[in-house]
């Protein structure tokens, strides 16, 4: 009996790594004098990846990891100028309005009343919550779950918590490796949902022999399987 969904934010409801893509291009080209730009985008995956324990997920540290990248390139002569255009560009990250993808408000609302719906999310706490009260999809949720990290024990808690435990509930979003697979090895079903830009941190191979591993083109076919599942 399925009784609890759970969905990712971040590029399962709205956009996020499009906007993440323009502005790393945009440090390409600020930085383009100093570093080849293959070097470039190199080095800042190696400090995004390095700071995730310091800072964790958002543009908060992906703001520092530009900064920190810039330092390292120049060799510590990165002028007062571009740091002051990494951080502008960070805060355009954070204020860049809110942008629905296709199919979400519909999926959200077709299911909101019957199943406990919980949003569980990685990133800044204020960024998601300011970026969820523009989607005006918060009304519909029976839970806001903003977490540091996304594993087997974070789904086991929050099922528990919104629901009635790991094994009645669904967890849909574009990540393999956060949304899906640590759901699975909860006991849940996990619907991966691909968006067309992927972080390189959040790629993992497809779990496609797991008999609760599910995959949709996009939110719209989400109301179906759970009648499916739930049936």
């Amino acid at each position: 009996m399925l009784t609890t969904i759970g969905f990712d934010a971040d590029d399962t409801l709205w956009q996020n790594e499009t906007f993440f893509r323009l502005t790393q291009d945009r440090f390409l080209q600020v930085l383009q004098d100093h570093a080849d730009p293959h070097d470039l985008r190199d080095r800042l995956e190696a400090a995004e990846r390095r700071n995730l324990d310091y800072y964790g997920f958002g543009v908060k540290g992906f703001t520092l990891s530009m900064i920190e990248t810039a330092v390292e390139v120049t060799e510590g002569r990165v002028p007062a100028s571009v740091i002051g255009d990494l951080v502008a560009m960070g805060r355009n990250l954070l204020e860049h309005p809110m942008e629905l993808l296709p199919h979400a408000r519909a999926a959200v609302t077709a299911l909101s009343g019957d199943f406990r719906l919980v949003v569980i999310t990685k990133g800044d706490l204020l960024h998601q919550e300011r970026k969820l009260a523009q989607s005006g999809l918060g009304d519909l949720f029976d839970g806001i779950e903003i977490v540091s990290d996304k594993t087997e024990a974070t789904y086991r808690t929050i099922f528990a918590r919104h629901g009635t435990g790991a094994d009645q509930a669904l967890m849909v979003g574009n990540s393999l490796k956060s949304d899906v697979i640590p759901a699975l090895r909860a006991g849940a079903w996990g619907v991966h949902v691909p968006h067309e830009h992927e972080w390189a941190f959040e790629a993992a191979k497809a779990p496609v022999d797991h008999r609760r591993f599910h995959v949709l083109q996009h939110l719209g076919e989400l109301p179906d399987l759970v009648r499916l599942l739930s049936a």
